[in-house]
């Protein structure tokens, strides 16, 4: 049955709310971050409210998430997709979404596109100094936002969803995963991975389906990587 990433998520919030969803490590940081499925999905709502009510994107805009991995990736895939927006790698979207790292590539086309600049600090704060002209600090606007959020046109299952590196897949192939393609996770399973969610998004939207969850671990310490595995309990690792 065709479906969209807003009812995915929905399905969740009924069946377990208080589920983990989603779990960044940064071994060189040592922060750690766990969203349940509730915690997630109003994340979501934040920043859809965001990027729609407050950045007049419309439904079929363009948004690049230039960001590393980091849970803050997956919050604006969800809100990307719940407001009906395609995510692309182009160099030329509607909207893109940064970390500090991308603040000097994109900060001078703020008057032709929107930026939305995350910290990448601890509990999503803002940057400790003031952002470039027309730069949005999403750890300064994001916390006004409403925790839930309606879209006035909603994204239909045939919808683009993701459009990148000769990927094309719809609101629907969320759902369901593109043709005879094997899941990442199998059913309720925890998956550990190292890949980044804003460039391979099936790490995160294959445990969103599959009743499962993603431990995220940025600047792995490979020697570290094995217990992080053990504590977490997960069951399957990308890259295997």
């Amino acid at each position: 049955m065709s479906t969209t990433f807003t009812e995915i998520l929905a399905r969740r919030l009924r069946s377990d709310p208080a589920q983990p969803l989603v779990t960044f490590y940064d071994h060189t940081s040592d922060e750690r971050v766990e969203l349940s499925v509730a915690t997630y999905a109003n994340w979501v709502a934040k920043a859809a409210s965001l990027l729609v009510d407050e950045l007049d994107l419309e439904r079929g805009d363009r948004i690049r998430i230039d960001l590393p991995p980091h849970w803050l990736s997956t919050v604006f895939l969800g809100a990307a997709w719940t407001a009906g927006l395609v995510v692309t790698d182009e160099d030329d979207p509607d909207a893109v979404v940064c970390g500090p790292a991308g603040l000097a590539t994109w900060a001078p086309q703020a008057a032709e596109r929107v930026v939305l600049a995350c910290a990448l600090l601890p509990l999503g704060v803002r940057f400790p100094e003031q952002v470039p002209a027309g730069v949005h600090d999403v750890g300064v606007e994001i916390w006004s936002q409403p925790d839930a959020f309606t879209p006035w046109d909603p994204p239909e299952p045939d919808d683009a969803a993701l459009a990148r590196a000769g990927i094309r897949l719809t609101q629907a192939d969320l759902g369901t995963g593109p043709a005879a393609a094997e899941p990442v996770v199998p059913v309720g399973g925890r998956l550990l991975t190292t890949a980044n969610p804003a460039t391979e998004p099936a790490v995160f939207t294959d445990p969103l389906r599959q009743e499962g969850s993603v431990v995220l671990v940025a600047q792995a310490d490979r020697d570290r990587l094995e217990a992080t595995y053990a504590a977490e309990r997960a069951t399957v690792r990308f890259p295997a």
